[in-house]
């Protein structure tokens, strides 16, 4: 049984766990660390620290399947959508970019970490921990041995790495020197946009009412997208009020990227009282920095993965390699299983 060890709980590193589990039952012990104290990665939902049954979607908000992408992973929407974790997106959304014909939006009724959860669930006997953050990988001898912070290190046959490329180039011991200077340079060319999130959980007496469900701001230079994420999501509420999603535009993000979030949350509210002025006072807020939020150039000709050495094998998956959404992390981690499986 070769040890496996995804790095990244996120929707590609939890898709590569349920692709081993189904597909190579009787070859992997599956281990799946994150540096978080939770599972979702970007697609993350939060909880209101006050009413913990009062939750919101601080990441990715909804699932747009274009008719390419729902022929191609039908299977994948299919599953989704017969265990109730996905459903089609029926409130009204103001300011929506996409006119794609075909185009099928999705919400996740329990929240978008939903998802990801499922496929861990799917990847049962997996060892899933948190708060297990990689500093370093050595090879050694016929496999790899993986630090921690604050705890002992660990050896593994094979190492995914899921994680924001910038992370991966942080990695100390021989990483950087198993790289070509080829994959160092595409890898190095990635970028990344960069906001803030902001949710807003109210009482349970609370109403906010406006038309829509969610909408997109143009004329502010802070909020870029607005949701009422119980609305957008269909839910009825009954021990708990409604929860808000604000999103910044990049350029506010870029400009207070290195600053402290307390510093900037209330730089944010000022902004969203501007934009729906007379709001009632929220139960509590959470803010979230999204430093690496979606790929805007990803690795060049590396279709879904780079492979950094195959014999013992350590590879590199996530949307970093596709593109930021959902079927980009899908592919990335059908291209990262089919290495597995022929090195298995």
């Amino acid at each position: 049984m070769s040890r496996v060890l995804i790095v990244g709980a996120g929707l590609t590193g939890s898709m590569c766990a349920c692709l081993l589990r189904r597909e190579l039952p009787n070859k992997v012990n599956i281990v799946v660390w994150d540096k978080s104290l939770g599972s979702g990665g970007r697609m993350s939902t939060s909880r209101n620290p006050n009413n913990p049954s009062c939750t919101a979607d601080l990441g990715a908000q909804y699932i747009s399947a274009t008719p390419y992408y729902a022929q191609i992973h039908s299977s994948f929407y299919e599953e989704l959508l017969a265990h109730d974790i996905l459903k089609p997106l029926a409130a009204p959304v103001q300011g929506m970019m996409s006119k794609e014909e075909g185009l099928v939006n999705y919400v996740t009724p329990s929240g978008v970490s939903s998802i990801v959860k499922h496929y861990l669930k799917e990847s049962a006997g997996a060892e899933v921990l948190y708060n297990r953050h990689v500093t370093h990988i050595y090879q050694k001898n016929a496999g790899w041995e993986v630090c921690r912070k604050g705890g002992a290190p660990e050896q593994f046959d094979i190492v995914v790495l899921t994680m924001p490329v910038p992370q991966i180039l942080q990695l100390q011991g021989d990483v950087g020197s198993l790289m070509g200077e080829n994959q160092r340079r595409k890898l190095e060319a990635v970028s990344y946009s960069s906001r803030y999130a902001l949710g807003l959980f109210y009482k349970a007496d609370v109403r906010i009412d406006v038309p829509w469900a969610a909408q997109y701001v143009s004329n502010n230079p802070c909020i870029r997208f607005i949701a009422i994420d119980d609305k957008k999501r269909n839910l009825e509420l009954k021990d708990c009020g409604p929860s808000m999603v604000v999103h910044t535009s990049v350029p506010f993000g870029v400009l207070h990227l290195e600053e402290e979030k307390d510093a900037v949350q209330p730089i944010i509210l000022k902004e969203l009282e501007k934009v729906m002025p007379g709001l009632p006072q929220p139960d509590s807020i959470k803010c979230q920095k999204w430093r690496y939020s979606q790929v805007t150039r990803s690795v060049a000709d590396c279709p879904g993965q780079m492979t950094l050495l195959s014999q013992p094998l350590l590879v590199c998956g996530g949307d970093s390699f596709t593109h930021s959404n959902f079927d980009g992390c899908i592919e990335s981690a059908l291209k990262v299983f089919e290495v597995l499986k022929s090195s298995l």
